[in-house]
C-alpha cells in the first residue's frame, strides 16, 4: 500500500509539472461511463461454429449479474446494452429494468435485430417489398418499445441491409425506401436518441446501404437533432484515420457514440487496445480537445464485443481496462505544450507530446478513481483472468 501511494505521489508531481489537474483529471475518470453489451455475455464464435463456454448466463438477468461484476470491479461499467428480441424473450421489460437498478444499473439501448429473420436475406427497412419493410420497421418499434419499458434511453441502429452481386440492387430506390423508413420510426422516438451505425462490408459484400460515416450523417442530418452517428471502431476500411472522423463529427455536433473494441482485418471485434493501443489512445486524444473547446460530452460510450475463444468476463475487463486507461492518457496530454508546438509549427515536439502522454503510467490514476468509486477489488486479478465468469 505504501509503494502504491508513493507511485501516486511520484505522479501527481509529474502532472503538476505539466501544468494538469489531478483532481480535475481524477473527477472526469470517475464520471465516465461505459456501456456493456449484452451479447458480451453470451456464446459466440464464428460463421462456421459457436463455441461453449462454461456458467453462460441463459437470460438477461443473469448478463445483468455479469455486468453486476463488472461494476464492482471497475465502478464505470454500470450500463447495458440489449438486443430486441433476444434479451426480452419470455420476460416483462419492467422487470428487466427494475432487476438492473436494484442492482445499481442499468439498460442504456436497445439494437433492433434485423439480421436474422430470412424475410431480410434481401433487405429489411431497404426491401423493395413494402410488406418486409412494414415488417422490418414494426419490429425496430417493438425494440424500442420493449426497450423504452425497461428504462433505456437510446434506438442504437445497425442496419445489415446490401447486395452481393452487381445488378442486384438499385441504390438510388434503396437509399430512397431507408430514408422513409427511418423517418417512420424517428417520428416515434419520443424521448429517446437514435444513434445510427455504419459498416464497410458484411453480411452483403458487393454492397451496403450505410457504408460509411458520411452516410450515417446524411441520413441523421435528414431525420433531425435526436440522430446522431454511433462510431465503431472495426467497421472501417484499412488504414482509416478514425480519429479525424471523430475529431469532424465532434466539431458539427455529429457525434452520437461509439462501439469500442479492436481488429486485425475486418470487424474482428477484439478486446479493446488488442492490436492497436495507440488508435485508441488518440482517439480519446480527439475527444478530450473538443471537450476542451466546449463541445457536448454527452457521448455514447460502448464495447462491441463477444469474444470466443477468452473468457467472457474477464476479457470485458480487459476492455473496460483499457478504455479506462486511455482515457486518462488522454487526460494527461500537456495541451499547453502542444499548442505552443504547433504554433511553432514543430511537427516532432507535438508529436512528443502525444507520445508522452501515452507512455505515462497512469495506473495509479485509476486506481484513485477506481478506490474513490468503492472498488476494493483489483481490476485484472489471478480470478479475473482464469474466468470462468471471475467470482461472485
Amino acid at each position: 500500500m505504501n509503494l502504491h501511494r508513493r507511485e501516486e505521489a511520484l505522479l501527481e508531481e509529474k502532472l503538476q509539472a505539466r501544468g494538469i489537474d489531478t483532481q480535475s483529471v481524477l473527477q472526469q475518470l470517475q464520471d465516465f461511463r461505459l456501456e456493456i453489451p449484452s451479447w458480451g455475455f453470451m456464446d459466440t464464435g464464428t460463421r462456421f461454429a459457436v463455441f461453449q463456454q462454461p456458467g453462460i448466463p441463459a437470460d438477461l438477468k443473469g448478463r445483468i449479474d455479469g455486468l453486476a461484476q463488472l461494476r464492482e470491479r471497475t465502478g464505470i461499467a454500470d450500463r447495458m446494452a440489449t438486443i430486441h428480441p433476444w434479451d426480452y424473450q419470455g420476460a416483462h421489460p419492467e422487470e428487466l429494468g427494475s432487476y438492473a437498478r436494484q442492482r445499481g444499473l442499468s439498460i442504456a439501448s436497445v439494437t433492433p435485430a434485423l439480421f436474422q429473420d430470412p424475410d431480410f436475406m434481401l433487405g429489411s427497412l431497404t426491401h423493395s417489398g413494402e410488406n418486409i419493410r412494414k415488417k422490418a420497421v414494426d419490429l425496430v418499434l417493438r425494440a424500442m418499445d420493449a426497450g423504452r419499458r425497461a428504462g433505456a434511453s437510446v434506438l442504437s441502429l445497425w442496419l445489415p441491409d446490401g447486395s452481393d452481386y452487381p445488378g442486384q440492387a438499385d441504390f438510388r430506390d434503396r437509399k430512397k425506401r431507408l430514408l422513409d423508413s427511418l423517418q417512420e420510426i424517428y417520428a416515434s422516438l419520443g424521448g429517446m436518441q437514435m444513434l445510427i451505425e455504419y459498416k464497410l462490408f458484411e453480411p452483403a459484400f458487393y454492397h451496403t446501404d450505410l457504408c460509411d460515416w458520411g452516410m450515417a450523417d446524411w441520413f441523421c442530418r435528414k431525420l433531425g437533432e435526436k440522430a446522431r452517428v454511433l462510431v465503431d471502431l472495426g467497421h472501417h476500411a484499412q488504414g482509416v484515420n478514425i480519429e479525424h472522423i471523430v475529431a469532424f463529427l465532434h466539431d458539427d455536433n455529429r457525434l452520437g457514440g461509439f462501439h469500442f473494441n479492436n481488429r486485425k482485418y475486418a470487424d474482428d471485434d477484439l478486446t479493446v487496445g488488442a492490436v492497436n493501443p495507440y488508435e485508441v489512445f488518440l482517439i480519446f486524444n480527439e475527444i478530450v480537445a473538443g471537450w476542451r473547446a466546449g463541445l457536448r460530452r454527452d457521448i455514447f460510450f460502448a464495447l462491441d464485443q463477444s469474444s470466443g475463444i477468452k473468457p467472457k468476463t474477464g476479457s470485458l475487463l480487459q476492455s473496460v481496462d483499457a478504455v479506462h486507461r486511455h482515457l486518462a492518457q488522454a487526460l494527461v496530454v500537456d495541451r499547453e505544450r502542444l499548442q505552443k508546438a504547433r504554433g511553432q509549427c514543430s511537427v516532432m515536439r507535438a508529436e512528443e507530446c502525444l507520445k508522452e502522454a501515452f507512455n505515462t503510467d497512469v495506473e495509479p490514476l485509476l486506481r484513485m478513481a477506481r478506490r474513490a468509486m468503492g472498488c476494493s477489488q483489483p481490476l485484472l486479478d489471478e480470478k479475473a483472468l482464469d474466468d470462468p465468469r471471475v467470482s461472485r
